[in-house]
């Protein structure tokens, strides 16, 4: 490579392994950068290629924990809470000049960085010789592992890393043969006498890794995370939707904030306390204009005598007489009640009505008597439901097809809560367009979306780019992110192989949602459709009213 590539460093928080797996494949794919993903698992065992089944010494689910086969070396590991991952995806020089890397320095130098991260956290350690890893006490009788690694290299790239033990559950290494390794103990840096929490321990990696793979300029950007199983919507709570912000008139007084204590402790986590009043003026570039003619009346009707929805109404979408007017719409599927409790979203997040099997087929007659050539489909999430909804997304792809074959398909996608199989439902049904949105920047993601992931959305992205699918995915702005986080977002997108990408403006819909930090002008906007596009990704559609399926015709054919 003619210029050193940018070292990307991701702290993720808790994510599960499979998640992981995918989204280092999705890296090792599409980027021309370097990275390094720094996570936690739930309890996890894995098995490397050449592991041995023996050296799993009891059901794992009977302990709480997955088995996982991966395609990294090494054998039996543990992953849980209070164990560091280090996952480096960067491009090795060849061995010598050549084009083949030299993958046992590159261990060495893997070796090396812990040990050096260790000594800064005042830990010896060091290699014992036919065992690698790091180990404390390597010059004694009695060494323990405190580190293991396992890697892959595969067309110049790496994939797999280190395991740091920190301060886990050391009772999880009890039901395996550590690594193979039946006669030396595994230790961690609690059980070293050395009180770092894994901030600290992060930190001391990414200066370390800064110095091993930093020489393109590094980019960190960091989830803020918190494991809490009570981030639930206000619906959910019973405490009402809120009043809507559209009803505030701009020459009232300004009520009373309504945001949620939960909401705003999620903010000042992720380092935002101010925000806009919820009657506040909007600029000029914010006002839409309205048009209710004769193509918006028609598509209203339909809707109505359907019995469906679209997230046009549901959204309060600004753009809704622009695309109605247009003959274009965006179906939502699977409901009008969602189970998740994101901060920007209007959507009802009452418990789920049943699953409604007529759906599908009149979904598909909706878009034949509108004429569409280009239908999309979105959905609330539908965590109630073992396939995420799954299935019900791919009858009404097949409905539509069956009924108006030339129609192009978009599928606005929850993530089904990572699961594979549930996913792979719908690749298998082939859309022509697989959307999943982001959302917001990794530091904003549990303030704006505390059931999702920053990592699962890249996987799920990531898995369908490896089923052959165009993808796409959207970022809403103005919620207390900065400029370069934005940047950020794009590049990891763009390195997972998305093809399509949309910035908009956010709009709180009601007091009990999160503020707007700021109205972002249209110049900035005009910048990140730049720089979107100047990483490789094929069309960036970015304005102040710009949604998710705005344009969405436009942007397919302009990728195909």
């Amino acid at each position: 490579m003619s210029e050193l590539p940018t070292l990307r460093v991701r702290w993720l928080g808790r994510v599960r392994y499979q998640e992981a797996l995918a989204l280092q494949h999705g890296l090792h794919s599409h980027s021309a950068d370097n990275h390094l993903l720094l996570l936690e698992h739930p309890h996890t065992y894995t098995l490397g290629v050449r592991a041995d089944d023996r050296h799993v010494l009891v059901d794992p689910a009977s302990v709480g924990a997955e088995l996982v086969h991966s395609d990294r070396g090494g054998d039996v590991t543990y992953h849980g809470p209070g164990h560091l991952v280090g996952y480096p995806i960067v491009h090795l020089p060849g061995k010598g000049g050549g084009d083949k890397p030299d993958t046992a320095q590159y261990v060495a130098s893997v070796e090396q960085l812990i040990i050096d991260v260790l000594a800064d956290l005042g830990l010896s350690s060091g290699r014992l010789h036919g065992y690698p890893g790091v180990w404390v006490d390597h010059l004694t009788m009695s060494p323990r592992k405190i580190c293991a690694i396992g890697v892959k290299v595969a067309k110049g790239k790496t994939l797999h890393g280190f395991g740091l033990n920190v301060d886990p559950n050391m009772d999880m290494f009890n039901h395996i043969v550590p690594c193979g390794i039946a006669d030396k103990a595994v230790t961690s840096l609690r059980a070293e006498g050395v009180d770092a929490t894994m901030a600290e321990v992060v930190d001391a990696v990414v200066s370390r890794a800064t110095q091993l793979w930093g020489g393109g300029g590094v980019e960190r950007q960091d989830v803020v995370w918190r494991h809490v199983d009570s981030d639930l919507a206000p619906f959910s709570r019973g405490e009402g939707p809120g009043e809507l912000a559209g009803r505030v008139r701009a020459d009232s007084p300004v009520p009373s904030d309504g945001t949620s204590v939960r909401l705003m402790g999620r903010l000042a986590e992720a380092g935002v306390s101010q925000g806009l009043a919820i009657g506040e003026r909007k600029p000029e570039w914010m006002r839409a204009k309205a048009s209710f003619g004769t193509e918006f009346l028609e598509i209203k009707r339909t809707m109505r005598e359907l019995e469906l929805t679209t997230v046009c109404e549901e959204a309060g979408c600004p753009n809704i007489s622009e695309c109605w007017g247009d003959g274009t719409a965006t179906f939502m599927i699977l409901g009008e009640r969602c189970t998740r409790a994101c901060g920007f979203c209007l959507v009802d997040t009452r418990k789920p009505e049943a699953l409604d099997l007529s759906e599908p087929a009149r979904v598909a007659e909706a878009v034949e008597r509108m004429g569409l050539s280009y239908a999309v489909l979105t959905t609330v999430a539908r965590d109630d439901l073992a396939d995420g909804g799954a299935s019900q997304f791919a009858a009404t792809i097949r409905a539509i097809r069956e009924c108006t074959p030339a129609v192009s398909v978009e599928c606005l996608i929850s993530d089904c809560k990572g699961d594979d199989a549930s996913l792979q439902v719908i690749f298998d049904a082939r859309p022509d367009v697989l959307n999943h949105n982001i959302e917001s920047v990794a530091r904003l993601q549990r303030a704006v979306r505390p059931s999702a992931g920053y990592a699962r959305s890249l996987s799920v992205l990531a898995r369908a780019k490896a089923a052959g699918l165009t993808t796409k995915s959207s970022i809403i702005v103005g919620m207390g992110e900065t400029h370069d986080e934005v940047v950020g977002t794009l590049a990891d997108l763009r390195a997972v192989g998305v093809d399509i990408v949309t910035i908009g403006q956010y709009l709180r819909p009601t007091t009990h949602h999160l503020a707007v930090a700021r109205w972002v002008p249209p110049s900035e906007f005009l910048e990140w459709k730049q720089a979107g596009e100047a990483m490789g990704i094929s069309h960036v559609e970015s304005g102040p009213l710009t949604r998710s399926s705005y344009h969405a015709r436009e942007a397919a054919e302009s990728v195909h």
